[in-house]
């Protein structure tokens, strides 16, 4: 019982050094990071908007078409 609660002390010692090393990275990647215009980000939006508009007419239409062959 003492043999394996050590083994499961030790791997969460293991995790610690990796998990933040992880949180350092990302740091550092959040220092580099700059904040988009507003002209890049209007644009941006614009193409998930119609991206997402094209999609849900995609699935409408495959809905439609579904309704009118079991009808």
């Amino acid at each position: 019982m003492c043999i394996v609660i050590k083994n499961n002390i030790m791997k969460i010692l293991n995790i610690i050094p990796y998990l933040r090393r992880r949180l350092l990275d990302m740091y550092q990647t959040l220092l580099l990071a700059k904040k988009t215009s507003k002209d890049d980000y209007s644009t941006h939006m614009r193409f998930v908007l119609l991206g997402m508009g094209v999609v849900g007419a995609m699935g409408f239409t495959i809905k439609l078409i579904g309704e009118f062959l079991t009808s």
